[in-house]
């Protein structure tokens, strides 16, 4: 009996948010502001099972997650389910907020006991961080930031453009170009070092 009553529940959430969305697609700005309002929630919900270490980290993905279903809107369908189509954009955001969490875990150099060790895995992870910091300062911001997002924060392309405002097309110019730059200019320091 309680499951019917939760199932009939979810089921009422279930059309109550996709009468909005439908209707905030048809040009119902006041409809598609609620539906916001009322997919934040349960979104949160959703993410607080899925990430009970990260809870820190959950208003900040809960936004990012409205904000790939607002900029996705036009692709939902009035004839597939709602919560199963901001689930998968859910899951595809969490699932990239994991892995570049990982990646900034698996930079930290944990302490060890014996500290000649130590000071040379820091040392030279340091020298690298700091050189590589140094070059991409070199680069104009249309071109480092693009390589920061996608290649050292994991972002996709499209995700790059929607934070930079930059098209897509142009993200992948500008990884391309600042990428050749770099490359330039290691070669050169390279040549005159040797």
């Amino acid at each position: 009996m309680q499951r019917t009553i939760q199932q009939d529940a979810l089921n009422e959430r279930e059309q109550r948010l996709r009468t909005l969305l439908v209707r905030g697609q048809q040009g119902d700005a006041a409809a598609y502001q609620q539906f916001l309002t009322e997919l934040s929630q349960p979104l949160r919900n959703y993410l607080r099972r899925r990430m009970p270490s990260h809870r820190s980290d959950i208003e900040d993905l809960a936004q990012e997650v409205i904000l790939a279903v607002h900029n996705a809107r036009h692709t939902y369908r009035e004839d597939q389910p709602l919560t199963v189509w901001v689930q998968a954009i859910a899951r595809y955001k969490l699932t990239d907020h994991l892995r570049a969490y990982a990646r900034r875990g698996a930079r930290h150099v944990p302490l060890l006991d014996d500290d000649e060790l130590l000071a040379d895995e820091q040392g030279t992870a340091g020298e690298a961080e700091r050189d590589l910091e140094r070059l991409l300062d070199t680069l104009p911001e249309r071109q480092r930031v693009p390589i920061v997002q996608v290649k050292l924060e994991g972002r996709s392309v499209q995700e790059t453009a929607q934070i930079t405002g930059q098209s897509i097309s142009a993200v992948k110019v500008n990884i391309h170009r600042g990428l050749k730059a770099l490359a330039g200019l290691i070669r050169r320091k390279h040549d005159d070092e040797y």
